[in-house]
């Protein structure tokens, strides 16, 4: 039988939440509903990091303790799990260590700021991250501080030491696995519904059932349906709850990524898979983001801007997709159709893709430009995968996001690539042709006139990086032509 009302941890107290909006927020939540105004509301769109809440569940019977941005959160998404917001930090006569670290080093200024930088420290704590200047950076890459306080913030996450509260992770999990639910939720609020299947089955049913209903898996994207755009979502269905949707499995050929699988999940997998991904993946979204956001929702979305799909594109990826109890597969680059449209039914999903491994030998490079280099939109996004016989490019799978209206592979430049030496004259030759592949447009972001010549420069980079002397790239001649 489904259930009504929401139940969670807050402070080590059970709530349970009835009549409530399915896409209110976490952040509304706690500021307009528990009075708990120390989580800030700074952007509402996941970029600031203010409103950083730490959010703990059960992986098997493994407590993780993850940062995620409260704007962004949906409040039934917090069901079964235990939310800890800066008031949970208190103790008696005394501050958290993490607490006393800010003011022992003036790591507050404004203080606007102040309880989402602890917030990531304190799941950082948690979670046992490291507390090197690297580790510590990519912690709170996710929360910004206007009075660039940063240096007296990195110094109290070096001197914050461990989680003082590790002896009681057990208790932590007894009270969650107390919380976990067994049967569906189903909200139902002034004509809106949430419904949260626990099977996929159960999942690829509702959405059968209501093929105009929004998925949610991360919410990523669609919280700032609710919060920038405003938009009313009549049906929502969650695949937070689908556990035989999490997987990530590597058979060694290949690794697949099922529906509900988040990119702090797959991170690991994906860096196994090649370690491009691994500094790439750094730079998708900040901490807090990848605590939440799914790689199939990325992909299903299908933004011309999105960061996965050109790496996946270049590598080769297949899309499974399921509507009910059928399924079919296509490959990644043939989902995309035009902006806003994908290859996809009413009543169906993106059940996982799957990516096979690149041979040993073969030339692999994923670039991001952005204006900024973390926690920013991607103005050119390049995937680019090349084989090479005897020196020559014997295979080229090249694809950009940022450059046309949806992620695209550059098949005119693949072919003037193909039987050419991988050298950086022939590549030069060859990037001309990305002209005739994509005719991108300017935006706040970059011009046209910028975006082909990145492109261009990108492909002349990977030559120069996988030679076998490679340079250090700085400035590169702009390709003629």
């Amino acid at each position: 039988m489904a259930r009504g009302v929401i139940r969670f941890l807050l402070d080590g107290e059970v709530r349970e939440l009835v009549g409530v909006d399915p896409t209110l927020t976490v952040l509304d939540l706690l500021r307009h509903h528990l009075r708990r105004t120390g989580t800030k509301e700074g952007c509402a769109e996941g970029d600031c990091g203010a409103c950083t809440v730490a959010l703990a569940e059960l992986g098997g019977e493994k407590v993780r303790i993850r940062a995620v941005n409260a704007c962004l959160l949906f409040t039934p998404m917090l069901d079964g799990r235990a939310l800890f917001t800066v008031e949970s930090l208190g103790r008696p006569a005394a501050l958290h260590p993490v607490q006393q670290a800010m003011v022992d080093h003036h790591g507050s200024q404004c203080g606007f700021c102040t309880p989402g930088f602890v917030m990531s420290l304190y799941a950082h704590q948690r979670s046992s991250g490291p507390t090197d200047q690297a580790g510590l950076k990519e912690a709170l890459a996710g929360n910004l501080c206007r009075c660039t306080g940063y240096g007296p913030i990195l110094a109290a996450g070096r001197t914050m030491g461990p989680d003082p509260d590790a002896a009681a992770l057990p208790e932590l999990a007894a009270a969650l696995r107390a919380v976990r639910p067994t049967e569906p939720l189903e909200l139902d609020h002034r004509g809106r519904r949430f419904l949260a299947p626990r099977t996929a089955d159960a999942f690829a049913a509702a959405f059968a059932a209501h093929p105009d209903a929004t998925i949610l898996a991360g919410g990523t994207d669609v919280g700032l349906w609710v919060t920038r755009q405003h938009r009313t979502l009549p049906t929502v269905i969650s695949l937070g709850e689908v556990s035989d949707l999490r997987a990530v499995a590597d058979d060694g050929a290949s690794l697949r990524i099922e529906a509900g699988a988040r990119y702090a999940d797959a991170a690991p997998a994906l860096a196994a898979l090649h370690p491009q991904f691994a500094g790439f993946l750094a730079r998708l979204g900040a901490v807090q983001v990848r605590n939440l956001g799914t790689v199939c929702g990325n992909i299903a979305n299908g933004s011309p801007i999105g960061d996965m799909p050109p790496a996946l594109i270049a590598l080769g990826a297949t899309l499974h997709l399921r509507r009910g109890g059928e399924r079919r597969t296509l490959p990644l680059e043939s989902y995309f159709l035009a902006y806003g449209r994908q290859d996809r039914r009413p009543g169906e999903f993106v059940e996982a893709v799957t990516i096979p491994r690149p041979a040993p030998e073969r030339i692999v490079r994923l670039y991001k430009l952005s204006k900024r280099f973390d926690q920013d939109i991607s103005a050119v996004c390049a995937g680019i995968s090349v084989a090479l016989q005897d020196g020559r490019v014997d295979d080229a799978r090249i694809a950009f996001s940022g450059m046309a209206a949806t992620p695209r592979r550059a098949h005119a430049c693949e072919a003037a690539l193909i039987g050419r030496p991988w050298t950086e004259a022939a590549v030069r030759l060859a990037a001309r042709s990305l002209a005739l592949d994509y005719q991108p447009i300017s935006d706040m972001r970059a011009s046209a006139a910028y975006r082909l010549q990145a492109a261009q420069n990108l492909l002349v980079r990977a030559v120069l990086e996988s030679g076998d002397a490679p340079v250090q790239v700085g400035h590169l001649e702009p390709v003629d032509g």
